[in-house]
């Protein structure tokens, strides 16, 4: 079943040349990924897990709920792992050509309105999450466990919301400050 292309929606042969020469060079692009970089992050990673699963262990025998604090380090660990070991170590040319604020890369995605990613700050943006998500899988686990503490009383309760609050903010506000800062900087910079 074929249609009829009106006149006026057809290409000329300049249009329909470029377009094929793009997408010939974006197919072109080979990006490296973290694992295929010599970089000490995998072994930061593996500490900080450790860190987590220490905490979350003196969470447990301390009798403190850890609904939260379970989803929390579960997304640290996603979330590190993807940017320690499987991301994009640079963007893909189209990123530079166009402004984009979502990041696409398999089933990993993020939309960040008013920031565009691009490979000026991409580099920093990696870097930043890496460390970001390292701390929290290290320190969520304490900071859960202090203020589950019965001495906070009151704030034992809202405890759990607290924390996914600051592990929410810390992310975005990590993306964002970073990002915005790089976003329109010279790669050399």
């Amino acid at each position: 079943m074929s249609e009829k292309i009106e006149k006026e929606n057809t290409l000329e042969p300049g249009q329909v040349e470029t377009i094929v020469k793009t997408a010939i060079t974006y197919g072109e692009d080979t990006v490296k990924r973290a694992y295929q970089v010599k970089s000490r992050w995998p072994f930061y990673y593996g500490m900080s897990f450790l860190a987590g699963v220490a905490g979350m262990l003196l969470n447990y025998r301390g009798g403190r709920s850890f609904e939260t604090l379970g989803t929390i380090m579960g997304l640290c660990a996603v979330f590190g792992a993807y940017f320690c070991f499987f991301v994009k170590m640079r963007l893909p040319r189209f990123y530079d050509e166009n402004r984009l604020s979502i990041f696409h890369d398999g089933v990993f995605e993020m939309s960040m309105p008013g920031m565009e990613f691009n490979n000026k700050n991409w580099p920093h943006i990696v870097e930043a999450l890496r460390l970001w998500a390292c701390l929290s899988m290290a320190l969520f686990p304490m900071l859960h466990y202090i203020l589950g503490n019965p001495v906070w009383g009151a704030v034992r309760f809202v405890g759990g919301i607290v924390l996914l609050f600051v592990f929410l903010g810390t992310l975005f506000g990590t993306i964002y400050g970073v990002g915005k800062k790089y976003e329109k900087q010279n790669i050399a910079d």
